[in-house]
């Protein structure tokens, strides 16, 4: 194993790839002298400036080395590099064992969602699922028992053999009330995002009924949706026990779900979120990279990846937008970053106060390398589009490709709007480790080993590997595998250990 790695032949600083005399792995030296003021080169560009004189050998890091990151930026002389009329071969033989939507959505689980649409019912959804939870395990099937509703229980015998059980989740939130304007609109949008997503066999939406999101004001944003697999409950127009209520309408959406079937479509029914979170010095060389590559090997057989947290993007953005398929798609690009800055500005906070405590303790030092790591997700594909926050991808109307999401950093946030927008499943890398998962599968792929080893319970993947000089090409077509397994209903890590959760973006005012 190499004891460190210059990523770019224009770097002035190398990575430890093992602990060295005075620098942690994954953390930054010295190439040779740096001035005060000089810029500190990374991945081939800035990561910010020396705020005095580094000597060769010496660790870099955050105090040493300042943002160069301030306002928002005239990216008048930006150029996208990419022909209008660029061509993309999408055949593939490549297939998994998806449950067809009417609505041409293809979905990886068929599980059951019970989801409020404001906060006063959260109750009233535990109760259901649990009570239903109950009822369910007794109810005879095929003269046997149902096994426990969970997301890896063994139900219907996959193709392969495997056994899939169905999930069976509700989704607290404290929206849908109390909220006016664009918070009020994104607390709907996402709601309405989760219930027609494609991995969910069947829904119960559960109102109170005097909210500010009315139950049949929101039934309007689904349009023409199915009715079969899309119940509603207003708790305040029940005569009686609500709660038992839902648990009749649950078992309902139970045997409805069990007429889908697993059956094989094309990988390019795949929608693909790239996140990252509790990043190390490592993130942009192992498991960033990995992402990228299958990033770009799933667009090529007509598949869809988005790549979101767009502070993250701060100090990379000229990247892609260098790669937008069109003038319109740059020019959505370069909104989508100038109007995040203008949103942390007019809160009076700055663009470059981004990495963690823990990112830090990892050898990140400023915005400009977190996000020159963190693009590293996104391969070298064209970028086909820019999404607004809750914004859907249309099967019918939708490139395949890669997209932009706006959305911010925080794990949870994003994710949920990375699974809002379509995707049904997100990959997240981490050096550091965690536990989450938003309501689709949250896949973990570990930076490095050592992680990986730790938190077997947390992590999926090992894309440390890579230091060991597993060769790129090798470890995508492992990693490759691995995600047609969990499209075909192997549960993820935290499918198997944790309860999945959702996060709305909120930025006014509560009433």
């Amino acid at each position: 194993m190499k004891q460190f790695l210059q990523i770019h032949p224009a770097d002035t600083v190398a990575v430890a790839l093992q602990d060295l005399p005075g620098i942690p792995a994954g953390h930054k030296f010295a190439l040779r002298d740096i001035a005060e003021g000089e810029d500190v080169i990374k991945y081939g560009n800035p990561i910010g400036h020396a705020t005095r004189l580094i000597r060769k050998g010496e660790l870099v890091d955050h105090h040493n080395i300042a943002t160069n990151l301030s306002g928002t930026i005239d990216y008048g002389g930006v150029k996208n590099e990419r022909m209008n009329n660029e061509q993309f071969n999408h055949s593939s033989h490549f297939t998994f064992n998806g449950y067809p939507r009417p609505d041409g959505q293809v979905g990886i689980r068929n599980d059951i969602w019970v989801i409020p649409t404001v906060g006063c019912v959260n109750g009233i959804c535990k109760q259901i699922v649990e009570r239903a939870e109950k009822a369910l395990s007794q109810l005879p099937r095929n003269g046997e028992s149902l096994a426990p509703l969970d997301s890896c229980a063994p139900a219907t015998p996959l193709p392969d053999g495997r056994g899939q059980g169905v999930g069976l989740h509700h989704f607290p939130h404290p929206f849908g009330c109390s909220q006016l304007g664009e918070d009020h609109e994104d607390t709907r949008k996402i709601l309405r995002d989760m219930v027609l997503h494609p991995n969910a066999g069947g829904v119960l939406v559960v109102g109170l009924g005097c909210e500010n999101n009315q139950p049949r004001e929101f039934e309007k944003l689904l349009g023409d949706y199915d009715r079969q697999r899309i119940r509603f409950l207003v708790s305040q127009e029940v005569e009686g026990d609500e709660v038992e209520a839902g648990v009749e309408i649950v078992k309902e959406l139970y045997t409805q779900a069990q007429s889908f079937k697993r059956v094989p479509v094309p990988i390019s029914k795949l929608r693909i979120g790239l996140k990252c979170g509790g990043s190390d010095g490592l993130s942009g060389i192992t498991a960033n990279p990995l992402l990228g590559c299958f990033s770009d090997w799933l667009c090529a057989q007509g598949g869809t990846t988005i790549l979101t947290e767009v502070p993250e993007m701060f100090g990379a953005e000229h990247l892609l937008m260098k790669r937008a398929i069109s003038d319109d798609v740059l020019q959505a690009t370069i909104r989508l970053i100038n109007d995040f800055k203008e949103y942390y500005l007019s809160h009076g906070q700055p663009v470059g106060e981004n990495p963690s405590p823990g990112n830090k303790a990892g050898g990140i030092s400023t915005l400009e390398e977190k996000a020159l790591g963190c693009t590293q997700k996104s391969g070298s594909s064209p970028v086909v589009g820019v999404l607004k926050y809750g914004e859907r991808l249309h099967s019918s109307l939708s490139p395949s490709g890669l997209f932009l999401l706006c959305a911010p950093g925080n794990d949870l946030v994003a994710s949920t709007a990375l699974a809002a927008a379509g995707c049904q499943l997100v990959l997240f890398t981490t050096g550091r480790g965690t536990p989450f998962s938003t309501f689709v599968p949250t896949l973990k792929v570990a930076t490095n080993s050592g992680l990986y080893r730790r938190k077997p319970h947390w992590m999926d993947f090992n894309a440390g590997i890579l230091l060991d000089d597993v060769p790129m090409e090798e470890l995508v077509k492992r990693f490759a595998a691995l995600i047609l397994d969990v499209a075909n209903g192997q549960p993820v890590k935290a499918e198997l250990s944790g309860t999945p959760e959702f996060a709305i973006w909120k930025n006014g005012v509560t009433l």
